[in-house]
């Protein structure tokens, strides 16, 4: 379903922000016969303009009138003064529209679905346009009101010139980028509070524009021979789990635009593209992209080439710029972007298979990764992992990940059970059903890994005791959105899953030296 923001396609161009003063005030509809005012209607001011005097007596007309009802007489005053401004304004949605005359304009986008405005003209603006709207309409001029946030400085407090707290938005455009500022108000326009503005949070979401750029120039590597845009045949898991990942932001980001929720859309977007594109996806596909006869390369480049293309889509309303920059460079149909359809969810993108073998893959890959930081080896050391899981259809779906895990684990893979292999100098690894067993070598001082695991569950404690401690506060409770509450129950489950395996860990170590 398509909103419109006054006759603006809502999603692809982005949110519109309406002034009551683009209307001029209107005049008063009434006029002075010269031959019944004769004796009063009797001085003018230095421009011109009449000045009018109380008692004087007004015809009142919808049009100009021809003569007088009393006398006759045909030469008139129209009344200098005007109507209030917001009485003006109030006609916005249908006068600037062609009203009175029935206009194809008109017609088509009146009512419109949205009005964007501030808290402060509610009464002033807003209800006196419905009004107007039910009067000369017969119907509201919109449906749904977005009242957005007030922008106040990183301390909470009003902008102003006084203060010197005044952010220029030109200055930070010019610093940051129109994209990076955009989508700064939007992840902060949360319902009910307002915008604390400070240009460090607009600096970390140039840097988000900044991994946009670079992921595009990575792409283009080897995209180069891709001339037109065709149906990708990438049957491998990286290629079905990144295409299932992107159908979900899609239903993500539609829903929360249509609940006005520009904040969440716009954390979608960002977690997607920097947590599973770029940190995953990208980083699982280097291999086949750079091995020039690999069976999987062409499927592989038309997959690249249409995830990143849908992604672009699906970001423009809030980063326009930059998404149309790089979407120009890739192959595509028609003159622009904006005039391209908003992505929509496509029933044969999801995945639940390849998304439960990710969230395996996933696993493996951070057990992998906490050994080597516990055992202090470096990430690009060649190390030798035994992975293996307590469910027998996991250790079959392990199997089909060997080259991903050797790729992304940097060492040596083997897929055994836990009896058959070998039972010391192994710092075994457990969670969720999945182990994960790295060599201990001899040049590992064991000592130094027990104290940076011992500072490592002592970090976790306090961790889980703040978290458990704002649980238990009922003030929390009842004023924190139920999302952040569960989030934070969420991360204490996590955490206490972390703490246990930890504690393994501790438990191997002390053995290995025998305290």
């Amino acid at each position: 379903m398509e909103k419109q923001l006054f006759g603006l396609d809502a999603r692809h161009q982005g949110l519109v922000h309406l002034t009551p003063n683009l209307v001029g005030p209107h005049q008063i509809p009434a006029w002075y016969c010269k031959g019944c005012n004769a004796d009063i209607l009797l001085s003018t001011k230095p421009d011109g303009t009449w000045v009018i005097p109380l008692e004087a007596k007004p015809i009142v007309a919808k049009t100009p009138p021809t003569h007088c009802p009393n006398c006759g007489g045909q030469e008139f005053i129209h009344d200098p003064d005007v109507l209030d401004t917001w009485f003006s304004s109030a006609l916005w949605p249908f006068s600037t529209l062609g009203w009175p005359e029935q206009t194809p304009e008109l017609k088509k986008y009146y009512p419109t679905s949205t009005l964007v405005t501030g808290l402060d003209i509610l009464f002033f603006w807003v209800a006196r346009m419905i009004m107007m709207g039910l009067k000369f309409m017969g119907d509201v001029p919109f449906r749904d009101v977005y009242i957005h946030a007030l922008v106040r400085d990183v301390e909470g407090q009003k902008m102003s010139k006084s203060k010197g707290n005044v952010i220029d938005p030109l200055h930070v455009m010019e610093q940051f980028g129109t994209d990076a500022l955009r989508f700064t108000l939007a992840s902060m326009a949360s319902p009910g509070r307002d915008i604390k503005l400070a240009e460090e949070r607009i600096e970390g979401y140039r840097n988000f524009a900044n991994k946009i750029w670079n992921a595009a120039r990575f792409a283009h590597i080897y995209l180069a021979g891709i001339k037109e845009s065709m149906p990708p045949t990438d049957q491998s898991f990286p290629g079905l789990w990144i295409r299932s990942r992107l159908n979900d932001t899609i239903q993500v980001v539609t829903m929360e635009l249509e609940a006005y929720r520009f904040d969440r859309a716009t954390n979608a977007l960002y977690h997607f593209f920097w947590h599973e594109y770029c940190d995953w996806y990208l980083e699982l596909i280097k291999p086949v992209l750079q091995d020039t006869m690999h069976p999987q390369g062409s499927a592989t480049r038309r997959m690249l080439q249409e995830t990143l293309e849908v992604f672009l889509r699906l970001l423009h309303p809030f980063m326009p710029f930059i998404s149309e920059e790089i979407w120009q460079t890739l192959p595509h149909t028609g003159k622009t972007i904006v005039t391209q359809p908003y992505p929509v969810t496509q029933t044969d993108w999801h995945d639940p298979s390849a998304e439960e073998t990710f969230h395996l893959f996933e696993q493996c890959i951070g057990l992998m990764r906490t050994a080597r930081v516990l055992l202090n080896y470096p990430p690009g050391k060649e190390v030798r992992f035994f992975v293996t899981h307590e469910n027998p259809a996991a250790i079959v779906r392990l199997g089909t990940l060997e080259q991903e895990l050797v790729h992304l684990g940097r060492g040596q893979i083997s897929l055994t059970h836990v009896s058959q292999r070998p039972m010391s100098n192994v710092l075994r690894l457990i969670r969720d059903g999945v182990t994960v067993g790295v060599s201990v070598e001899g040049d590992v001082d064991l000592n130094k890994a027990l104290d940076r695991l011992v500072k490592q569950i002592a970090e976790t404690d306090r961790e889980s005791q703040r978290l458990d401690g704002k649980l238990k506060s009922a003030d929390f409770v009842s004023k924190a959105p139920p999302e952040v509450i569960t989030d934070h129950q969420d991360r204490l489950r996590a955490l206490s899953r972390d703490r246990a395996m930890l504690t393994s860990s501790e438990q191997q170590l002390r053995a290995m030296l025998g305290v």
